[in-house]
Parts: structure tokens; C-alpha cells; sequence
């Protein structure tokens, strides 16, 4: 079932983002008698293997701005390592009861508009690159300390932020979610909270999925992306809302 679990988060999260909302909470279930940063470093390990399998299919697709990737991929990093260390410092409650209302202003907010549909990049290379970066450090920062939904968000960062259509914006945005979730993987495993059997297996999971989900993506193009990200934040802001205030 774990596997299973795996591989489905594998697949939403290549074409969307938010694999998190399966596999952690399947992580938790399927192996209670782990502790917990031990399953969030396991969670890690099989999102980074899954997402670049999918980044990588992505770049074939569409060309990937490098330079933008790289530096902003370098700010999600460092950001993410600092997230990953306070959360083991101080409780994150106050964050879990603030997401679904501001998933819900960011779902209301991409109603209006085309977001993602057309690729109008929207700002010269250096502003780019800093509303880029800046917007990384953010969502890194929350990925470390928290995480759900954080390729969505990353994938929010360049569709709504920087005028890119959901093709173009997936490859850029899943390195970024690989570098926050390297950053919080160095601070687990410099912790000792590791467990490489179950990571591996999952990650082979994770791939598998990520391969099925971002060709079926590329095949079917923007308009079902869209779709299928407002069907994924809409369950997240179910999901964070259950877990803040009714468990």
C-alpha cells in the first residue's frame, strides 16, 4: 500500500505538484512506529528522485531558462535548510491554521485570471530573476518548516508571478522543489533522522510515477494542467483545513 501510495504521489506530483498530500500522510500511517522527522526525511528522499525524473521529461519538452533556474534554485535551498532546522526548534500551529485561508485567496486570486494558460513573461531578466529568487527563498523557507503544496506553490511563483504557461513553468518549478527538498534532507540526515531501505523503495515508487504523470501532461497541455492544479489546491485547502482544526 506504501508503494502504491508512493507511486501516486509520484504522478499527481509531476503534473501539478502536492505528492506530499499522499505520501506523508500514508508515511505516517503505513510505519507509525517511526519517529516523525525519520518519515519526513524518507518523504524527501523519494519526492527529490521522482520530481527530477519529472523535470527531466519536462526539459525535453520545453526549453528551461537555466540561469533563473539555477539561482533561484540556490535561494530555495538555503532558505529550506533554515525552514527544516526551526522547525525542530519551534512548534509550527500557527502556520498549519493560517494555510487554507491563504491557499483559499490564492485559488480565488487564479479563478480571475488566465494564469498558465498563455507564456507572457512579464519582466526583464534581472527583475525576473530577483521576484524569482525572492519568491523561492519564501516558499523554500515553508518547505523546510511545513511543506504541503509546495511544488504548487513554486509552480504559482512562475505562472502568476512570471507570465509563464504550466508547460514551461513545470520544469523550472520542480528544480526548485528538488533544491528545498535537498535543503531539508541535509538538515534530517546531519540530525540522524534517516531510514535509506524505505527511502529507496519509495523513491523507485515516486519515479515510476513522475514518468507516467509528466508525459500525460506534456500529451494533453496546458488547459488540463490548469485543471488538474485547481482540483489539487481545492483538496489542499481541504486537507491543511483538516489537519489544523478538526484532528
Amino acid at each position: 500500500m506504501l508503494l502504491i501510495c508512493a507511486l501516486m504521489a509520484g504522478l499527481i506530483d509531476s503534473v501539478i505538484g502536492g505528492g506530499g498530500m499522499i505520501q506523508v500522510p500514508a508515511l505516517f500511517a503505513f510505519v507509525p512506529g517511526f519517529p516523525a522527522a525519520t518519515l519526513m526525511s524518507v518523504n524527501k528522499m523519494a519526492s527529490i528522485v521522482g520530481t527530477t525524473g519529472s523535470a527531466l521529461q519536462y526539459t525535453r519538452a520545453n526549453r528551461s531558462p537555466w540561469k533563473l533556474v539555477v539561482l533561484a534554485s540556490l535561494a530555495a535551498f538555503c532558505a529550506s535548510v533554515g525552514g527544516a532546522y526551526l522547525l525542530t526548534q519551534i512548534p509550527s500551529q500557527w502556520l498549519r491554521a493560517a494555510l487554507p485561508f491563504f491557499l483559499l485567496a490564492l485559488l480565488i486570486f487564479n479563478l480571475q485570471s488566465n494564469a498558465g494558460l498563455i507564456h507572457a513573461p512579464k519582466h526583464q531578466h534581472r527583475k525576473q530573476s530577483a521576484i524569482a529568487s525572492i519568491g523561492a527563498s519564501v516558499i523554500g523557507f515553508y518547505d523546510g518548516f511545513l511543506g504541503p503544496g509546495a511544488g504548487a506553490f513554486y509552480k504559482l511563483l512562475f505562472t502568476r508571478g512570471l507570465g509563464f504557461d504550466f508547460l514551461r513553468a513545470a520544469a523550472p518549478s520542480k528544480f526548485l522543489n528538488v533544491a528545498s527538498n535537498l535543503g531539508a534532507l541535509c538538515v534530517f540526515l546531519y540530525l540522524g533522522f534517516v531510514d535509506w531501505r524505505l527511502g529507496i523503495l519509495l523513491a523507485v515508487a515516486n519515479f515510476i510515477g513522475g514518468q507516467i504523470g509528466s508525459r500525460f501532461a506534456i500529451k494533453h497541455g496546458n488547459t488540463f494542467i490548469r485543471k488538474a492544479f485547481f482540483i489539487t489546491v481545492g483538496f489542499l485547502i481541504l486537507k491543511t483545513f483538516y489537519d489544523a482544526f478538526l484532528q
